[in-house]
């Protein structure tokens, strides 16, 4: 096998588990595909999604952060 030929093989190998990984990865959900077109479990599920994303990245609401150490210079 020529060495051209060897590597366009592995190129085409390597897209194509790109493609298949990437198709994994971004696979359409199920509630999507069943075509119900209900909003209010959605909707319901985007509103949790929300309050565990602010716990999650809220931060400590207790401490204040606003008059904070202050870095001094290294000269």
């Amino acid at each position: 096998m020529s060495p051209r030929l060897t590597f366009i093989l592995a190129v085409l190998g390597i897209v194509a588990s790109g493609v298949g990984v990437a198709r994994w990865i971004v696979q359409p959900s199920a509630a999507h595909l069943s075509g119900a077109g209900e909003a209010s479990p959605q909707a319901a599920s985007d509103a949790d999604r929300r309050a565990n994303r602010e716990k999650f990245f809220g931060g400590d609401t207790t401490r204040d952060i606003r008059g904070g150490q202050e870095m001094k210079p290294r000269w």
